[in-house]
């Protein structure tokens, strides 16, 4: 219990530093920008692909579950509520976290045992707005565009897919997909990815800042990173589950 209560301490403390490094302007807006890029334009790729085949694999397996019990047009429902709700947040929020929160652990584990930091800090450089800040900005920002693009991308495949494969045309397709619609399914999923990003960025520069060990101790920085971001974006997603459902 007391090591829970002293590791929950140093986050609060951390999370402090960070937010007293907004203050500092001038020198994470610049900053943020690239790390917009870095984190959320360099992700589309991945982010893509997983939508793209869950669509496919989510059209063909709820065809199979529906033949002779359910109207198939039900599969632009099953589609569409699967994918903007759960499916398009936290694939594409897990598949990040390694890529993002690996990417930033390491690199600032390299720094830290490269004893970057500290000549960051000699020169007078706020460790935590520039590097801190502008990460976990950058993410938070990122993520839910990220995943906008893969909840339309995964129904687009879906769709394609169920035209295609299926005995399914665009208007059963569409009229499933409106069945149940809310536009709460959509805010819903991109609430969750921007916990998601701020989550995973911030995981990653604790463990990144908190190095000890030369190279293995980055190694263990970028595992444990991607460890824990994936818990806590399982969490993260139950919480808003009860929480905004």
């Amino acid at each position: 219990m007391a090591r829970w209560l002293s590791t929950l301490g140093r986050v609060g403390h951390f999370v402090q530093d960070a937010a007293s490094g907004l203050r500092d302007v001038g020198t994470w807006a610049g900053l943020t920008v690239q790390q917009m890029r870095r984190i959320g334009v360099d992700s589309l790729p991945i982010g893509l692909f997983i939508a793209a085949f869950t669509g496919v694999v989510l059209a063909l397996q709820s065809s199979y579950t529906f033949t002779g019990a359910v109207p198939l047009y039900f599969v632009g429902t099953l589609v569409g509520k699967t994918v903007m709700l759960e499916l398009a947040p936290v694939l594409t929020g897990l598949a990040l976290s390694g890529r993002v929160g690996a990417n930033i652990a390491a690199e600032l584990g390299t720094m830290r045992v490269t004893e970057q930091v500290d000549a960051l800090e000699t020169v007078a450089y706020d460790r935590f707005s520039y590097l801190v800040v502008p990460r976990v900005l950058a993410a938070t920002l990122m993520f839910h565009i990220v995943v906008a693009l893969a909840m339309v991308v995964g129904v687009t495949s879906g769709w394609i897919n169920a035209i295609n494969l299926l005995d399914l045309s665009t208007v059963e397709f569409v009229k499933g997909l409106q069945l149940f619609y809310k536009f709460k399914d959509v805010w819903f999923g991109l609430v969750k990815s921007t916990s998601f990003g701020f989550a995973v960025a911030l995981i990653g520069c604790i463990k990144g800042l908190n190095v000890r060990g030369g190279a293995e101790g980055v190694g263990r920085a970028a595992t444990g990173s991607v460890v824990l971001s994936a818990e806590l974006i399982l969490v993260l997603d139950a919480f808003w589950a009860l929480t905004l459902l």
